[in-house]
């Protein structure tokens, strides 16, 4: 009985429908975090009947046929990368990025990781890095008789050091954007790896040629929506069940069926 096995693809479905929606919930407060949102496919299907084909030798044309599907699959789970929204948080070294782009981080191995996280800290030489301590690309070393730090909606950062008038310009940050940033891979942490998907980085000055630009004391907040996401999680419990439903018929037509042999 195909009912079975239709509707038990019908519950992996909604499964992993949930599993993304509470992946979501979870990080509702994770700085830069962007909201996935899965998509299905409906399977392969059975011709009992082919739709074209010739009912009779006289040519006649069978106008229908007789198609039954085998379910649902999942054929992806895409990344909203709309920008969230920005709060003040009044700290030096948080950036948010307000339009497209991340930050470039060098990782421990040498490869470099994007993040919509600005959420940066100073090492102990004085760098800027992330919360790991990962150094955040090109790197800026701030001295530390800095009394006071400035970076502007282009990403120059400049300091004022103790004992002159003048602030001393120590670089600029650097914005990438990418063709197609929903296919940048996910590795945690709030960092990204570039695939073919997602196409080559373009290193970009913020605020120019499309650049999102950049915010001094403000993060951007996570872009999930709880209503939104409360509704789907419903919607994915009541498709569960119904599929369980169904289950549950095919099982009593079974169990009618070994009763009458």
């Amino acid at each position: 009985m195909r009912a079975l096995h239709i509707a038990a693809t019908g519950m992996q479905a909604q499964q992993t429908n949930v599993d993304v929606t509470s992946h979501n919930l979870a990080n509702q407060t994770t700085t830069g975090y962007k909201a996935q949102r899965p998509e299905f496919h409906d399977l392969i299907y059975q011709d009992l009947r082919r739709v074209g084909s010739n009912s009779s030798d006289v040519g006649t044309v069978v106008p229908t046929g007789v198609q039954l599907g085998l379910g649902v699959r999942t054929a992806a789970i895409y990344r909203d990368t709309n920008q969230g929204t920005v709060e003040q948080t009044s700290g030096a070294l948080d950036l948010a990025i307000q339009g497209q782009g991340y930050f470039q981080v060098q990782l421990p191995d040498g490869d470099i990781a994007y993040t919509r996280d600005g959420a940066f800290k100073l090492s102990p030489d004085g760098e800027l890095v992330t919360a790991d301590g990962f150094i955040v690309e090109p790197a800026i070393a701030v001295p530390d008789n800095a009394i006071d730090i400035s970076i502007n909606a282009s990403g120059e950062v400049e300091v004022l050091l103790d004992g002159q008038v003048e602030p001393a310009n120590l670089g600029q940050l650097e914005v990438v954007t990418f063709i197609n940033p929903p296919g940048l891979e996910a590795i945690g942490d709030n960092m990204f790896m570039e695939t073919p998907a997602s196409g080559d980085p373009i290193v970009g000055i913020a605020g120019e040629e499309g650049v999102g630009t950049i915010l001094q004391g403000y993060l951007e907040n996570s872009n999930v929506n709880p209503v939104t996401e409360i509704t789907n999680l419903i919607v994915a419990q009541r498709a569960y069940e119904m599929n369980s439903k169904v289950i549950t018929a095919a099982d009593e037509m079974l169990q009618a069926l070994n009763q009458s042999a």
